[in-house]
């Protein structure tokens, strides 16, 4: 069975496959054919977000791509710099207008902080309302699931002070090398679905040796075993490419890393990440 018609099932019920597309850093005008080509590819989860500017694209793939819409499974973010209850409100219906759909399958919040702020100052009172915007549009029938990302766990329990639905997933920057294990145990507790970005370390993780000897004994590619790391922790893992090779090649992922190695890959510490060190997901914040 491949890992395409795998699914996972959110805490509120709602089906999610266990491996998805990552649009980050494809340009609008490039992301309808990406995610055209992915679900042809079997691919039935897409995520992007208000921050990536290329909803629009993203939902033209979704509407053309000759698959019914129930049988996709969209994911997007509301921008880290609105904290507050009426701008996420707008930002909400904004992305529903941008991408041309009627409802969102899961929709987070991208950051407890916004990005030229990140894990800086106190911003507990605006995710509160951005949060309560998600429930009331969760009410709505507009997204049928929310969740937030890179919250760690005093982020979430901010949320949980006064939120009437528990997020139902957090998306954080999980890779071999980079496994917060508290942070996942307090997820899965939680019951929590956590999704994992970059599980190919914005492809630095290519460069490193034991990575690549491991991989080697398994017969996969970096990729390939990186993708089955984060499938093995529990996890949604999110590649991102544009290259439909490498779509392709990200599903092939029908192997199993044994208890002793992936013990290896989550005491892994690698997070040079090198130009990328310039986002602030990647600065060691």
């Amino acid at each position: 069975m491949s890992i395409l018609n795998e699914n996972y099932t959110l805490s509120n019920g709602v089906e999610i496959p266990k491996l998805g597309l990552g649009t980050w850093f494809i340009d609008d005008v490039k992301a309808a054919d990406a995610v055209k080509a992915a679900i042809g590819i079997g691919y039935r989860n897409v995520d992007t977000a208000q921050a990536y500017g290329n909803e629009r694209g993203v939902g033209e793939g979704i509407r053309t791509s000759g698959v019914a819409r129930e049988e996709l499974f969209l994911s997007t973010k509301l921008a880290a710099g609105i904290k507050d209850y009426d701008g996420a409100v707008a930002a909400i219906d904004g992305s529903l207008q941008t991408l041309g759909l009627d409802y969102i399958d899961l929709m987070l919040i991208h950051s407890p902080q916004p990005w030229d702020d990140f894990r800086g100052g106190d911003y507990a009172d605006g995710n509160r309302q951005a949060w309560h915007a998600l429930e009331d549009a969760h009410q709505a029938g507009k997204i049928r699931s929310i969740g937030v990302s890179n919250f760690l766990q005093e982020d979430i329990e901010n949320i949980l002070s006064t939120a009437t639905v528990v997020p139902q997933v957090n998306q954080l920057l999980v890779h071999a090398g980079n496994t917060p294990a508290d942070l996942l145990a307090y997820c899965a507790g939680k019951d929590i679905l956590v999704q994992a970005y970059s599980p190919i370390a914005h492809g630095e993780i290519m460069k490193n040796g034991v990575v690549q000897a491991m991989a080697g004994t398994y017969g996969v590619t970096v990729p390939q075993l990186c993708i089955r790391y984060t499938l093995q922790l529990g996890s949604v893992s999110l590649p991102k490419t544009a290259n439909p090779e490498h779509m392709r090649s990200n599903t092939e992922v029908d192997f199993e890393i044994s208890q002793t190695d992936m013990t290896a890959l989550r005491d892994l510490d690698a997070k040079d990440y090198g130009d990328a060190t310039a986002f602030p997901v990647y600065s060691g914040k």
